[in-house]
């Protein structure tokens, strides 16, 4: 059950992989998913994004590096091709993040950061999440 205090929801699986295009064969032509009609640069986490479209109302997030210092390029060394985060919706970032350092949780950066399609982000490291890379994410307003 979601928290009363915050409407959340599942947004996004984000999954790095080395090739979009390779990867998208699979979630489009295997699997029969619609995707965006553009691919989507995040130059600041120097990435690449495409939303393949999962009814109803979640995606994935293919992720495919653009340079080999960034974080997706470091996951796929570690880890190779694979789920990289989970990504929960919120309505409201600052006070999601608020109440999740009450709870003793802390995020990864200080400020959140601009994501794909403008959304405001911010994770929590696997370690205090079980494992699992975990995203908050508003849309843009």
């Amino acid at each position: 059950m979601a928290n009363s205090e915050t409407s959340m929801r599942l947004d996004h699986i984000g999954l790095a992989v080395k090739s979009i295009d390779q990867a998208r064969k699979f979630y489009e032509g295997g699997l029969g998913f619609g995707s965006e009609p553009h691919i989507e640069e995040v130059a600041g986490e120097k990435v690449r994004v495409l939303k393949v479209i999962v009814p109803p109302g979640v995606h994935i997030e293919l992720l495919e590096p653009t340079a080999p210092d960034s974080p997706i390029a470091r996951f796929l060394e570690k880890h190779g091709e694979g789920q990289h985060h989970l990504s929960f919706a919120v309505d409201d970032l600052a006070a999601a993040t608020q109440r999740m350092k009450e709870k003793g949780y802390t995020p990864l950066w200080d400020q959140p950061h601009v994501g794909a399609g403008g959304c405001l982000v911010n994770f929590f490291h696997p370690r205090q999440a079980h494992g699992v890379l975990t995203e908050l994410s508003q849309a843009p307003k």
